[in-house]
């Protein structure tokens, strides 16, 4: 050891690791802790913690191995085993993680957050109809828990129980991950619109804005005055005549009546219809469209593919749907295929970082926001991308996409099967096994090639 660690006590160091740990410090609490555990092997606590503290930064493989030296030490600890099975979980392990979360219910028949995730863990294998058994059965125990409630909605709405499943995630407002809404009107209550101005409000993620506009026309059934429609700026322009809607805007209008979320419009579309409706129709401006038209110029008479690779990195659980840009680098040298990328974020450094945009224009970098985006897609022949908002904007233009998802995908999206009633020319390509992104590129490839031997025999473009 080097620097002021090697001068303290192993109690000195553990208790100063825990405090950078709890105040959170990762990266300083981090070599303490690896003094301390070099001194103190046989400590399933620190272990245990600095699992946590891993797991924490987004390193789950090194966060696993702590785990089970921990659990190797203290195998009947509660903590320890529910530490260690939420990393499992976390890397799709249900058949190690599953019967610790039981052993953990065994010990405290009233833990709550135990049977919220072995729910959550029957979903994330498909299992739907016995998810949603167990969480109907742990919420008439625990009726109020919202944790268990939003896990009950998810599998329902991956169970494709969509009426029941919307009204259950109305729970969503309480489950602590949301701010809920303080307007100065009333929400409306599901009654007749006559006479009223009623406000559409977006929620959540733009993915989640482009997918859930095609319920707006179900408003008309109430007979309102008129519906006002806010889109966040970077989606205003594709929304400028999204259907059903009178006015949109980025910002509060001045009068309305009553208010709503745009996923409340879910309730009463599949109370009269079982169908999923058709795709928001988005408007592509006329700028947008030259000015893609333009970026693609130099490259015609090559098959075009936009990708995307990375999703918000805000969102909890984007490292698990997200993949690195250089994912792509083995499609290189497919003859006639040129690749555009779509993505705009922070990961984006790291493709200009290492050459990759020598090959694969950056178009995205330049977007003055998603009709920009969506004008781009309209000149490709194929759409290639991560679960996110890019996904569901090809889905609505009705291009072909295909959208590439981890072991445990979005409930939109199901846990088997290539394709979606939500987008008929999306088509599904899922991981095999959790985290084998390789194995999904390899596909990926196979297809594209197939694509290119059609386009040719087509005439290329």
């Amino acid at each position: 050891m080097n620097g002021p660690a090697e001068t303290l006590s192993p109690a000195a160091l553990k208790q100063r690791a825990s405090d950078l740990h709890r105040a959170g410090k990762p990266a300083e609490a981090r070599p303490l802790y690896a003094a301390y555990l070099s001194l103190v092997p046989q400590d399933a606590g620190v272990w245990s913690n600095l699992g946590a503290l891993l797991r924490s930064e987004g390193r789950h493989d090194l966060a696993l191995q702590a785990h089970v030296r921990a659990l190797a030490l203290a195998p009947e600890s509660v903590v320890i085993m529910g530490n260690a099975a939420n990393v499992l979980a976390d890397v799709g392990d249900y058949a190690r993680a599953l019967p610790l979360r039981h052993r953990i219910l065994a010990r405290n028949p009233g833990d709550r957050d135990q049977k919220a995730l072995i729910g959550k863990a029957l979903r994330a294998q498909g299992k739907y109809a016995e998810a949603i058994a167990w969480l109907e059965k742990s919420i008439a125990t625990h009726p109020e828990d919202a944790e268990l409630r939003i896990q009950l909605a998810m599998s329902q709405l991956a169970d494709r129980r969509y009426a029941e499943g919307f009204r259950s995630y109305d729970i969503r407002w309480q489950a602590g991950e949301l701010t809920p809404r303080r307007m100065d009107r009333p929400k409306w209550d599901g009654g007749s619109l006559t006479g009223k101005r009623i406000l559409v409000l977006p929620e959540q993620g733009f993915g989640d804005a482009v997918t859930f506009a095609r319920f707006l026309p179900v408003l008309r059934r109430f007979d309102p005055a008129q519906v006002l429609v806010i889109a966040e700026k970077p989606l205003l322009r594709l929304f400028q005549s999204v259907e059903g809607a009178d006015w949109v805007g980025a910002t509060l209008p001045g009068d309305y009546d009553v208010w709503t979320n745009i996923m409340d419009l879910c309730p009463p579309h599949f109370d009269a219809d079982p169908a999923v409706p058709p795709p928001t129709r988005l408007s592509v401006p006329a700028d947008s469209t030259a000015r893609a038209r333009a970026l693609t110029a130099p490259h015609a008479g090559r098959f075009k593919v936009g990708v995307v690779w990375c999703g918000s990195v805000t969102y909890r659980g984007n490292a698990f749907r997200s993949f690195s840009h250089t994912q792509y680098l083995p499609l290189l040298d497919i003859p006639d295929l040129q690749l555009f990328s779509l993505y705009k974020g922070p990961e984006l450094a790291a493709f200009h970082a290492d050459g990759m945009a020598a090959f694969v224009v950056d178009t995205a970098s330049s977007d003055r926001d998603f009709a920009d985006c969506a004008a781009m897609m309209q000149q490709m022949d194929l759409i290639v991308t991560s679960d996110t908002a890019t996904a569901h904007i090809a889905g609505s233009l009705g291009v072909p996409v295909w959208t590439l998802l981890h072991w445990d995908a979005f409930w939109l999206w199901q846990h088997s099967g290539a394709r979606t009633p939500w987008y008929p020319t999306m088509h599904l390509i899922r991981q095999a096994n959790p985290r084998d992104w390789d194995g999904v590129f390899i596909k990926v490839r196979r297809k594209i090639e197939a694509e290119i031997a059609g386009w040719r025999k087509k005439g290329a473009k």
